[in-house]
């Protein structure tokens, strides 16, 4: 993709785009939620209410906004069953299944450094 410049910012870089969908409250607990690691015991796939429940504090609402984000970016995909009631699950695609070595890489430093940020935040207050 071609950068060009506008207002003080580089359009089109890829770290402000992937950080635009992973810096909102939900994405990246969606993500893992459907990890092969975490969801119904590593079948890789939930439906909407499992989701929800999950998760717990999301609206419907907001939980319908990120996972149409999360398929629109293509790192989940959602099938839809010709059921009664209708049954919709979502997973993974593979390029989802890909970023969550680099999740867990995040967390497990966030983990080891959290009493550092905690004590320096409490020095700078």
């Amino acid at each position: 993709m071609k950068k060009k410049e506008s207002n003080n910012h580089i359009e089109g870089c890829a770290i402000r785009n992937v950080l635009d969908r992973f810096g909102d409250k939900w994405s990246m607990l969606i993500i893992y939620l459907l990890s092969d690691k975490y969801s119904l015991k590593g079948k890789g796939k939930m439906r909407f209410g499992e989701l929800q429940k999950e998760i717990g504090s999301i609206s419907q609402k907001m939980l319908t906004v990120s996972l149409r984000s999360l398929e629109a970016d293509g790192l989940i995909l959602r099938k839809a069953y010709a059921e009664i009631p209708p049954r919709v699950e979502y997973r993974l695609t593979r390029l989802g299944k890909s970023l969550v070595p680099h999740m867990a890489n995040l967390s497990k430093w966030a983990e080891e450094n959290q009493d550092k940020i905690l004590k320096s935040r409490s020095l700078y207050n």
